[in-house]
Parts: C-alpha cells; sequence; structure tokens
C-alpha cells in the first residue's frame, strides 16, 4: 500500500485583489472546461456518455488528468521482495459500495488479511450485515440502499442520471454514503462496543470520499475495484460509449469529470463540516489526488491483460473467489431434480430489479422449450420465476453460492457482474450476458471476444429470438472443444 498523497487546493491569498483575480481565472477555467465538454460528450436517455472527440481537441486542453500523469509511475522499479519489512497487525478499515456482487470479492480478500492476523472491518451497506458477519469479518454500516442504487443504476445504466429527474435520487444515495464514512473508520464496533481506528483503507470507486477520508486521518488507501477506471488507450470507460480508439483515454476523464461536477459540494461538505480540512478545487479531479493512490482490478488477466500504459501502481490481481461451496449443503429437492435428467442451463440476475419479470419469464421459459434444455431459474431481487403453473423441466431458487451450482449447469445465462462471470468460467460454463449496466457490457463483450459465449444480449434487446440464438451457440459442441478442452 501507499500513503495517501496531500491534496494541493490553490492557496487563497490574504488581498482582496488577488483573490477576486483568483476567482476570476478559475471562472473563465470552468467555462472553458463546460463549453468543451458540452461540445464533445452527451449523456444519453440511458446515462451513458457519447462522445466525439474533434481533431482539435487535446485532452489536456480539458485541464484534466492527462497519460503523461497516469504513467508518471512507469519507470519505478518494483519492490524487491527482500526489501519489504515487516508489517505488524493493523486495523483495516473497507468501504465498499454496490451489490452483493461487489461486496462478495471484498469478504474474500478481508478473510485472507485477518488470516495475516490483521482486524479487518467491512463497512457496507446494512443490507449486507449477515452475510459480512457470517465470513467472520467485523461490519459497519454504510448509507445508501442497494436496491435503491442498483434499480437506480439500471435505468440509467451507470452512475450518471439520464434526466434531471433523477438527479435527486443519486445525489441523496451519495450524500447518506459520503457522511457515513468517517464514523466506519473510527468509530466502536456498533455491537459489541469494542473500539476501532482504523490504521489503513482499501476502498472501491464508487465509495466517493475515500481519499478524502483518508488524507484527513492519514492513513494509507488502496482502492480496488471490478471495472476499469484507470485510464487506458486499450478500451474506453464502461459508462461511456466511444466511437474512436483515440478516445478511449479521453473517454475516463470526461467520465470522472461530470461525476465531479455532480458530487464536488458534496464532498467539500463533508471536507468543511466532518474532516476539516480545505475544500477541494473545480481543478483537482473527482478524487483529488487518486493517481497516486495504487490500483488493483479484480479479474483475470487471462481474460483481460493489464493494459500496457498502466504503470507499476496499477495491476491486475485476478478474480477473488469466495469458497461458500465446501460449507454450502443444497436443498434435498434440488439435488433430487438435478439427478432426474441432464445438466440445466442457469438464469439468473442476482440483485438487479426487471423491469418486467413476467415477461421476462416467460421468454426463459420458451427459450427452454424451444431448445430442449433444462433450467434453473434464479429469482433472486427482479422477481423471475412466476409461473402459472409449476413445470418439471424448470427449478426455481434463490441466491445460493454460484461456486458449487455452476458446477452443475452446463451453461449460464446471467447480467455479467465481474464475479459472476468469473464464477462460470471457473466452472468451464459457456456463458451468455445480458448486461444491465456499468461495467456487464465490457464482460459481455470480453467473454465473446475470447470465444466462450455469445454477442452479449442488452436487456432491453431481450427476446426469445436471441435467448434462443444464445442458448444454441452454447450448446454447440465445437464451442466446449476449442476452448474449454
Amino acid at each position: 500500500m501507499y500513503t495517501c498523497g496531500t491534496f494541493s487546493p490553490v492557496r487563497v491569498a490574504t488581498q482582496n485583489n488577488v483573490d477576486t483575480l483568483l476567482e476570476i481565472f478559475i471562472c473563465f477555467i470552468k467555462t472553458v472546461q463546460l463549453q468543451l465538454l458540452n461540445r464533445i460528450a452527451t449523456v444519453k436517455d440511458n446515462g451513458t456518455v457519447e462522445f466525439e472527440v474533434p481533431g482539435d481537441v487535446e485532452p489536456q486542453t480539458l485541464g484534466l488528468r492527462g497519460e503523461d500523469i497516469c504513467s508518471a509511475a512507469t519507470g519505478d522499479e518494483p519492490l524487491d521482495g527482500a526489501e519489504l519489512q515487516y508489517i505488524p497487525p493493523l486495523q483495516i478499515v473497507m468501504l465498499i459500495v454496490g451489490t452483493r456482487g461487489d461486496v462478495q470479492p471484498f469478504i474474500a480478500i478481508g478473510k485472507r488479511l485477518q488470516d495475516y492476523g490483521h482486524r479487518v472491518r467491512l463497512a457496507t451497506h446494512s443490507n449486507f450485515k449477515e452475510f459480512v458477519l457470517t465470513a467472520g469479518l467485523e461490519f459497519y454500516p454504510l448509507g445508501g440502499d442497494p436496491k435503491i442504487l442498483a434499480g437506480y443504476m439500471v435505468k440509467n445504466k451507470g452512475f450518471l442520471p439520464s434526466g434531471p429527474s433523477e438527479i435527486p435520487v443519486q445525489r441523496n444515495q451519495l450524500k447518506d454514503i459520503i457522511w457515513s464514512l468517517l464514523p466506519a473508520c473510527k468509530e466502536p464496533d456498533i455491537d459489541s462496543g469494542i473500539p476501532f481506528k482504523a490504521d489503513a483503507m482499501i476502498a472501491n470507486p464508487p465509495a466517493y470520499g475515500h481519499t478524502h477520508v483518508a488524507e484527513a486521518l492519514k492513513i494509507p488507501i488502496h482502492i480496488f475495484f471490478t471495472m476499469p477506471w484507470t485510464p487506458t488507450s486499450e478500451f474506453p470507460h464502461p459508462l461511456s460509449r466511444v466511437k474512436q480508439p483515440a478516445g478511449y483515454r479521453l473517454s475516463y476523464q470526461i467520465v470522472d469529470s461530470l461525476i465531479w461536477l455532480g458530487i464536488r459540494d458534496m464532498i467539500n461538505d463533508v471536507r468543511k463540516k466532518k474532516l476539516k480540512l480545505r475544500p477541494v478545487t473545480y481543478l483537482s479531479g473527482s478524487q483529488g489526488s487518486e493517481f497516486d493512490v495504487p490500483h488493483a482490478y479484480i479479474w483475470s488477466p487471462h481474460l483481460v491483460p493489464k493494459p500496457k500504459d498502466w504503470g507499476p501502481r496499477v495491476d491486475v490481481v485476478g478474480f477473488c473467489f469466495l469458497d461458500l461451496a465446501s460449507n454450502f449443503e443444497p436443498p434435498e429437492e434440488l439435488v433430487k431434480w438435478l439427478k432426474a435428467g441432464p445438466k440445466p442451463i442457469y438464469i439468473g440476475f442476482g440483485s438487479l430489479p426487471v423491469q418486467e419479470p413476467e415477461k421476462m419469464t416467460q421468454i426463459i421459459v420458451e427459450a427452454l422449450e424451444q431448445t430442449g434444455q433444462r433450467g434453473i431459474i434464479n429469482k433472486g431481487w427482479g422477481g423471475l420465476g412466476n409461473l402459472a403453473e409449476p413445470k418439471d423441466s424448470i427449478y426455481l431458487l434463490d441466491n445460493i453460492p454460484h461456486d458449487w451450482l455452476f458446477l452443475q449447469c452446463k451453461a449460464v445465462v446471467h447480467h455479467g457482474g465481474a464475479g459472476t462471470t468469473a464464477a462460470g468460467l471457473k466452472a468451464a460454463c459457456p456463458t451468455t450476458i445480458v448486461p444491465f449496466f456499468g461495467d456487464q457490457p465490457f464482460w459481455g463483450e470480453r467473454v465473446h471476444a475470447r470465444g466462450v459465449g455469445p454477442p452479449p444480449i442488452q436487456v432491453e434487446e431481450f427476446s426469445l429470438t436471441k435467448l434462443v440464438e444464445a442458448v444454441k451457440f452454447m450448446l454447440d459442441p465445437q464451442l466446449r472443444r476449442g476452448q474449454w478442452s
């Protein structure tokens, strides 16, 4: 881990004329940047950012972090193992925002840190308290409701609102999250009352405010995520739609700038009132010194290799699997059903809300019948599986460990979360991804590019014809012989 670098807000001089000139300068820069953003970027109805870069616009014109900053550490030599010093037991806080799929890999990381002798507190939404405590980690509640967040992001395809009416929803959620971060790092355990003071922090990017809290507490921070968040020229930001490869790197800066425009006032409110820090200037970007902070991306380099323009402080560390299968006792009814016929196809979308669950369920059932397959439907938060009458070829279930379930399946159809994608590939299951938002289209494209699944089916384009074609693709013997042997 590296220590969080200090922020460098513009110093306000005591002379009134200097203050005035500084304000004029910042307003001028803001106007120029906003004009450029309006010129090249459009927030679409689904919340994604689409832009086309004119030939006369350079990334540095936007006043954002450019390639020279992102790759500044490329020449640094990695630490030799012999030079690493003994690290005494630490109190480590993990600030994690998202759905169950976002939380699960951090439980695996937290358990490993505990094995090394550290005390680990996983701070996340109250919905996951039992999940965290059952794994043997300390829990602390963060603000925000993952069901509301997931519903918002399904509608808007990410963190950016598609219209004015959506802005208060996301802002209220983010405000609750941001204001809950500092207590998660320093307040006693809620259940036991045992004191806690974080010596180090791990966080994912949607916990906006993490670097600011780390700065106030003067503790090291390491950012982990399951989707690309560091600028690269090899692929665009998952929340953007970019027409030219030349705009891939700029897409990260555009998305960062748009998000920062929406949260800067909340961040500065917390900095002044809660953290007792100077406000961050408009020019600082959403996380200030984020590129002084090490990043680790939780996916297999065999699926997506580390981009060549990421320096040594950015790494691809592999999927983090949480072993849930070894202690799992499947329902006897499910075991009997599995033994009664050939391996089924799994279809489920986890904790994501489905807009028309009855219609989607009907499509799933008809596709399985047309292809002659048995199927397991995960009801999840989306309310799938409301059948008019029970069918012997369909088994309905709630969430059970994927690392056990997918080994019983011949193929899987899911939303494309990084963890679910990893579990399916680990079980050697051909995979169809139906992306809802965020990084899910990214994983859908990568799975198809690697030849282990059909092209992704966008959730709004989910149809009987496309699902039947996808199932046939996954059942092709050539696919299994070519990729899994």
